[in-house]
């Protein structure tokens, strides 16, 4: 059982299959589908399975299973906005702090809260 939506399944799998017919991929001259790839890459994201895990549970060899979740990742990254477009709109819309590595770091600690630019209260994390 895959812990994400079914509609978060289905987008992947749309871009995974735009991406072969943009090749010129035969239909069905892959062992997956764009469906059960798209499985096989969010449960590598969501479960943190390893790559040996996730081709056998598919019925593929762990080479294909490694050579279909890069090409998720490369699907996933093109979605990705231009860094000087991201910039651009930071920029139009007043932030004046960004956060560009987009690393998340788990923090169990709230020091305060004060007023966002836009007036709303946030929480101010403090990491020790």
């Amino acid at each position: 059982m895959l812990d994400v939506p079914r509609p978060v399944v289905e987008f992947l799998a749309r871009l995974l299959a735009g991406r072969r017919r943009r090749i010129g991929t035969p239909k069905r001259s892959r062992a997956l589908g764009p469906f059960r790839q798209a499985v096989l890459v969010l449960r590598w994201f969501r479960d943190r399975s390893c790559v040996h895990c996730l081709a056998r549970d598919a019925g593929i060899s762990q080479a294909t299973g490694y050579r279909y979740l890069h090409k998720g990742i490369d699907v996933l990254a093109e979605q990705a906005p231009d860094l000087h477009r991201v910039l651009a709109e930071c920029r139009e819309q007043g932030m004046n702090h960004l956060l560009l590595d987009g690393t998340l770091i788990e923090c169990d600690r709230v020091s305060g809260t004060h007023l966002s630019a836009a007036g709303k209260e946030v929480g101010v994390a403090s990491v020790w």
